[in-house]
């Protein structure tokens, strides 16, 4: 009965902190591809090396905000360490979505296998009680409205 009492209240405890509006999301998200596309076609011979640096740092920039979920009013944090998200979790959340950019280099199947890794993704932030996606959880961080949040800046 106390193992009951326990798992109920760690649920609880866990419960705290609600996931994101997917909607803000996936705004924030289209938001920095626009700026990964933009970036790569205003220079041509590097732009390529820039828009995969920028998608794997994006959330380590700002204290835990990409451009997009700046714009949005979202932040990624770590709430076990309640602070937010460095460049080292901003790679490992974002390298799911790497994957999936690189494989639009491939002719024909890359825009498939890119809609069926974000789709995945996508599939997992509205099935999940906090709305983390693969990367999040390889990470260990959460997407949450900003302006409900106090966290430390590190």
């Amino acid at each position: 009965m106390n193992a009951g009492a326990t798992a109920s209240q760690a649920s609880s405890a866990e419960a705290v902190y609600p996931k994101a509006v997917i909607l803000h999301r996936v705004i924030a998200r289209l938001i920095d591809f626009l700026l990964i596309a933009v970036l790569r076609e205003i220079f041509p011979p590097v732009g390529f090396y820039i828009s995969v640096t920028y998608l794997l740092i994006a959330d380590g920039l700002f204290h835990g905000k990409s451009v997009g979920k700046h714009l949005v009013g979202l932040q990624t944090v770590v709430p076990d360490k309640n602070r937010s998200a460095s460049f080292r979790e901003s790679i490992l959340r974002n390298f799911p979505l790497l994957i999936a950019y690189l494989f639009l280099e491939v002719p024909y199947i890359g825009w498939i296998i890119f809609l069926l890794i974000t789709g995945f993704e996508l599939l997992l932030m509205i099935g999940n009680e906090k709305g983390m996606r693969l990367g999040d959880e390889l990470a260990g961080t959460q997407v949450r409205d900003s302006d409900s949040l106090e966290m430390r800046n590190l």
